[in-house]
């Protein structure tokens, strides 16, 4: 029954709704653990998300739809980004050719509606947080758009199911050092995308060095709880294009493909959890230039790809 493709589906579909606010408590408890705290529940995501939607939301006399449509946007682009991406053995619930683009302007659409909902406060402090939002996505766009383009080539496919699959593990072989800058570039991405340490502090409090926490004061409610969840569904696409990216193996069981790709995501978690222990947060005038390096990454992994 596992290797009918609807089921699979099914599964993809549980999967992709009930484990991305994991990954975070992850990077939490990580955290904790090299501060030498207790730190909080793995689940901690999950409870905040629930006490947020039993709250009410407080809204500001200066917002219009837009600000309430911020929140749906991140969690529904979230969402479709999700059901792109190949998890297990079977194909994605939603496949087809050129489905590439539809992932990285699924994404850029919530970050847009998200940078909208900021300015629709009419807030000084909100505006500047999606100034930086919008400069920091100019330069992390064409990293990603360019490691896809050397994945395509070196697979023979403009489909994520294909270029995340086995023949993955060709390119592997003939274009290794390719597919390691990209590899490299697209984990950086995933730091500055999710508003990771070096590149953002998520448990800041200063409004002069907040960017993704700034853009969403205004939030409350089950609003702010949407905004919570859509930002575990960024950071669990993210994580899992990198697992697929750097582990293309099929094992030939469905479930046990399930298993890597999900244990992988939670590396990835741990990953970034020790980056944020070990790292400070890099000056603002320093974050164009590390992103500008991995853009560069992305551009001789796919030259290396089409010379191969």
């Amino acid at each position: 029954m596992f290797e009918s493709f609807p089921f699979v589906s099914v599964v993809h579909i549980l999967v992709v709704l009930v484990a991305p606010p994991l990954l975070p408590g992850v990077i939490n408890r990580v955290k904790a653990i090299f501060a030498g705290r207790r730190g909080q529940p793995l689940l901690q995501t999950y409870y905040d998300i629930v006490k947020l939607i039993r709250k009410e939301s407080v809204l500001s006399e200066t917002t219009t739809w837009v600000f309430l449509f911020g929140p749906v946007a991140a969690v529904s682009t979230g969402l479709l980004a999700a059901l792109l991406v190949p998890l297990g053995n079977a194909s994605a619930p939603l496949s087809f050719e050129g489905d590439l683009i539809l992932l990285a302007y699924a994404l850029a659409l919530g970050r847009f509606f998200t940078m909208a909902a900021a300015l629709d406060t009419g807030s000084a402090f909100e505006g500047m947080g999606a100034a930086r939002e919008a400069t920091y996505a100019c330069l992390a766009e064409p990293a990603l758009f360019l490691g896809l383009i050397a994945i395509a080539r070196l697979t023979g496919g403009l489909s994520l199911d294909g270029m995340l699959g086995p023949a993955l593990l060709h390119g592997w072989s003939v274009a290794a050092e390719s597919l390691l800058l990209v590899l490299i570039s697209w984990f950086v991405v995933l730091l500055v995308e999710n508003c990771r340490i070096p590149f953002d502090d998520p448990n800041t409090h200063l409004e002069l060095t907040m960017i993704h926490e700034v853009m969403v004061l205004d939030h409350s409610g089950p609003a702010f709880g949407m905004v919570l969840y859509g930002a575990s569904l960024k950071l669990f696409v993210f994580s899992a294009l990198v697992v697929r990216l750097a582990f293309p193996v099929r094992t030939g069981s469905e479930p046990l493909d399930w298993i890597v790709v999900l244990a992988g995501t939670i590396g990835v978690a741990v990953g970034v959890g020790v980056i944020e222990s070990t790292l400070a947060r890099l000056r603002l005038t320093s974050i164009p230039a590390l992103l500008t390096g991995a853009g560069v990454l992305s551009l001789f992994g796919m030259i290396l790809a089409l010379v191969h």
